[in-house]
């Protein structure tokens, strides 16, 4: 299942103006979630952890979930999350895909994989060049990465902290990896967001927030009617 759904996802935006995955994340409201799926979200998130505005409770992440099952799919996003709490998640939500946002080893990742048989996309937390050599260690047992920008000082959250990073950095990196672009994606970035990067997939939280953790529905629209022109080429070519 995993190497299935790793190759689609390398081959999604191989050519440049192809849509590319796109995963809202942080959704708390069915209005936000139907949004998100109506417009074409490919993965839909939900956050499991507590310092986080996104934060919600498995059960009502799982009957949200049910709504988006079988036209996106949905992304349980942990932060250095137990065995205790991801069963939970897991029987709760039932999730297509796990994502792994804190500080779990390469051997942590192997456990959860072994444990629940589901797809793990890990977070990276990019700065600088420097930063890409932290994803050689998962190469082969992460099925997808999620590339984010590194948290500023004080900051409690890994992620949705409406930062971004210098892309040209990833200029350097193997066009084998396979990842989902992250941090501080909004309407106005998108585009050059995907022109520089070709990513096969972004995930965006705050760009669509009236206030953290308040998903604003015209600025999902927003979002979406700039990747479809974009995916329309040619200026994302």
């Amino acid at each position: 299942m995993g190497a299935i759904w790793l190759d689609s996802c390398r081959i999604s935006c191989q050519v440049a103006g192809m849509k590319p995955d796109i995963k809202i994340c942080g959704l708390k409201t069915p209005e936000a979630l139907e949004r998100a799926v109506r417009r074409g979200a490919s993965h839909v998130g939900f956050i499991f952890f507590e310092k986080s505005p996104r934060n919600i409770e498995p059960d009502i992440a799982g009957r949200l979930a049910e709504a988006a099952r079988g036209a996106a799919k949905v992304v349980a996003v942990t932060v250095d999350a137990d065995n205790d709490y991801l069963d939970e998640i897991v029987d709760l939500v039932k999730p297509d895909i796990l994502q792994l946002h804190g500080n779990e080893s390469p051997e942590r990742l192997l456990n959860i994989k072994a444990l629940y048989g589901l797809p793990v996309m890990k977070a990276i937390s990019i700065r600088d060049a420097a930063d890409l050599a932290k994803i050689d260690p998962y190469i082969g047992i992460a099925d997808r990465f999620l590339l984010d920008a590194k948290a500023p000082a004080g900051s409690d959250l890994p992620g949705g902290n409406g930062v971004s990073f210098d892309w040209t950095i990833l200029r350097s990196l193997d066009g084998s990896i396979d990842y989902m672009l992250s941090g501080g994606l909004n309407k106005d970035n998108v585009a050059e967001a995907l022109a520089e990067t070709k990513a096969s997939g972004l995930d965006l939280s705050s760009g669509v927030e009236s206030a953290p953790g308040i998903k604003d529905l015209s600025m999902i629209d927003a979002f979406f009617d700039v990747v479809n022109d974009w995916s329309k080429g040619p200026k994302g070519a």
